[in-house]
């Protein structure tokens, strides 16, 4: 006989399958709807602020994602020279590089050669295999043209969305609350402040490190050190995977830029750069009421990265740390139910 708990397990499992498949069918729907929704509850202290200040909700909302997409466009008309400098000497490093590409090759093609010289041994009419020419096609120009509208269509999404969830988070909050069951507004409220608070923290430990990984790089002489560091600063937010990834583009820069030992000076300095930062500085400054299972975390993180790639990898830290707290709510909620149970 199939138990109540054993059906409910059941349906809830299906469920989350449906939901996750549906998000990632739809993902160019669903992902700016819900990276709205994440960075409207990062953003949400500074509209509470001009809410204080007796703007109203729209003009406060308007004015949010105003300063927001303002603070992206100086971001990126700062790292444009940077990332022109890096695209520029992009053949540079390939030629620095072709030396180890080409050695590999040659080692690729001797291991296939021993392996024919194999098959001719077992089966003298055996014929070689064809040969696979890599495809390495430059996207036509028309291709461009076609993502083009579907980009546009989805930075609209996210703007309209995000505007109006800024301007009516209490009665969406409401809305939860009575749909769910067993929630109140404040509960998404305070999940919206623990969501924000650690998104400040983490930001602020995260532009002290970029600033300090730029004056590093900066001494040695590394180029281009004020665009490592607003990428140190940037990839950070990307747990484990940002940092590796950083650190490899910093190996190759340091082969490139400076001779023998000394070439993985950057990648090493910056690995024991993060290495302190994430041991000792970030938890010392979020806490533990905020800090959050690092198996939890990776698992989150690999998770919306395969889902829906770099945005899912922005969002995967907020939406965690809001989960859980909603999650926190229910779990305390039936334990007073249980107790009161008990107690009548």
């Amino acid at each position: 006989m199939v138990t109540p708990m054993i059906t409910r397990i059941t349906i809830l499992g299906i469920g989350v399958v449906v939901a996750f498949s549906t998000l990632s069918i739809a993902k160019e729907f669903f992902a700016p709807v819900l990276s709205a929704m994440v960075f409207g509850v990062v953003l949400s202290p500074f509209f509470d602020m001009l809410a204080r200040l007796k703007l109203r909700p729209s003009l406060a909302a308007f004015v949010t994602v105003g300063i927001a997409f303002s603070l992206l466009a100086i971001l990126t008309v700062f790292l444009e020279p940077y990332v022109s400098e890096a695209i520029t000497r992009a053949p540079v490093i390939w030629y620095e590089l072709r030396d180890a590409v080409e050695q590999l090759q040659a080692m690729m093609l001797g291991l296939n050669e021993i392996a024919e010289d194999v098959a001719k041994a077992i089966d003298p009419d055996a014929k070689g295999a064809d040969k696979v020419e890599p495809a390495f096609d430059v996207p036509p120009l028309s291709d461009a043209l076609f993502y083009a509208p579907q980009f546009l269509a989805q930075v609209m999404i996210f703007v309209g969305v995000l505007y109006f969830f800024l301007m009516t988070r209490p009665e969406v909050y409401r809305w939860l609350g009575a749909t769910l069951g067993g929630y109140e507004e404040a509960d998404f409220t305070r999940a919206e402040a623990q969501v924000a608070r650690y998104f400040l923290t983490i930001t602020a430990i995260n532009a002290g490190f970029g600033l300090l990984v730029g004056i590093v790089l900066q001494l040695i002489g590394l180029p281009g050190a004020v665009f490592w560091g607003v990428m140190a600063f940037m990839l950070n937010y990307v747990l484990y995977l940002g940092p590796i990834a950083l650190a490899g583009a910093l190996l190759v820069t340091g082969l490139v830029a400076f001779d023998g030992a000394w070439a993985v000076v950057p990648a090493a300095l910056y690995l024991s750069m993060n290495a302190t930062e994430g041991q000792f500085v970030t938890p010392a400054l979020v806490g533990q009421r905020l800090s959050v299972n690092p198996l939890l975390v990776f698992v989150s993180l690999v998770f919306w990265l395969w889902l829906w790639g770099p945005i899912g990898g922005v969002i995967a830290i907020p939406l965690l740390v809001w989960s859980l707290s909603v999650a926190e709510v229910f779990v305390r909620g039936e334990i007073e139910r249980r107790e009161a149970g008990s107690a009548g």
